[in-house]
């Protein structure tokens, strides 16, 4: 078993309607994302692992405050068709999402492929402030003093924000249909050898799955704006 979770976990994820090209690190997908002109969305997702034993050093470090029990969280990325592209950065629950990713190197990625475009939620604001142009994050709350027509201003604009980063959690759930994603009862060394092998096969599966179709509103708005 291990040595087929190994191997599943070094095969690198599928990209869509390119059989032969597989995507091992956040350099790939930036590469191919700039290549094809695909906007990125990016969020977190944590599953629940094994509490370390009291008085262990590194305990504290897995509870997450979010779901306040010990997990393990991992960063995905997917395409605007809710097709996943990349599934790393494991880490444990306690750490920030933006934090997690700061070691694998997306700011570096985000400055050598400038045209590459991302939508995040607020675990990122540390990215979206430092890459404004490149990088989407919700828009802040206005403050408590603010006029009621810039606080429903700032509900709509938070509204389309999240249903343009919607794909991201779809992709998301597909991942934790597998049990050991739920709650991961083996040892916490290998969760991220067991999640990368079940991504690549989420990935293998999307990837065969057609371009999503556009509604009748957005056909409707894309006639009009090329009258």
């Amino acid at each position: 078993m291990h040595e087929i979770r190994l191997l599943l976990a070094s095969r690198g994820f599928a990209v869509p309607d390119r059989p032969g090209l597989r995507l091992h690190t956040l350099a790939d997908v930036f590469a191919y994302a700039k290549a094809e002109g695909v906007d990125l969305c990016i969020d977190g997702t944590e599953a629940q692992v094994r509490r370390p034993k009291a008085g262990r050093s590194g305990r504290k470090a897995f509870v997450s405050g979010k779901k306040e029990q010990s997990t393990a969280k991992t960063t995905t990325i997917s395409d605007g068709s809710a097709r996943l592209l990349w599934s790393g950065a494991d880490r444990p629950g306690r750490m920030y999402d933006q934090t997690a990713m700061r070691p694998e190197g997306i700011a570096e990625q985000l400055r050598l492929h400038p045209q590459v475009k991302a939508k995040v939620d607020e675990g990122y604001r540390g990215p979206a402030n430092e890459f404004p142009g490149q990088v989407q994050a919700p828009p802040r709350k206005p403050k408590d003093e603010a006029p009621l027509g810039e606080k429903y201003a700032w509900r709509e604009a938070r509204r389309r924000q999240s249903s343009a980063r919607i794909c991201v959690e779809h992709t998301i759930g597909e991942e934790k249909k597998w049990r050991p994603l739920q709650r991961y009862l083996g040892r916490r060394e290998s969760y991220a050898e067991t999640h990368a092998a079940i991504a690549t096969l989420v990935s293998d599966r999307a990837a065969r799955r057609p371009t999503r179709r556009r509604t009748s509103t957005e056909l409707v708005l894309a006639h009009q704006t090329a009258c």
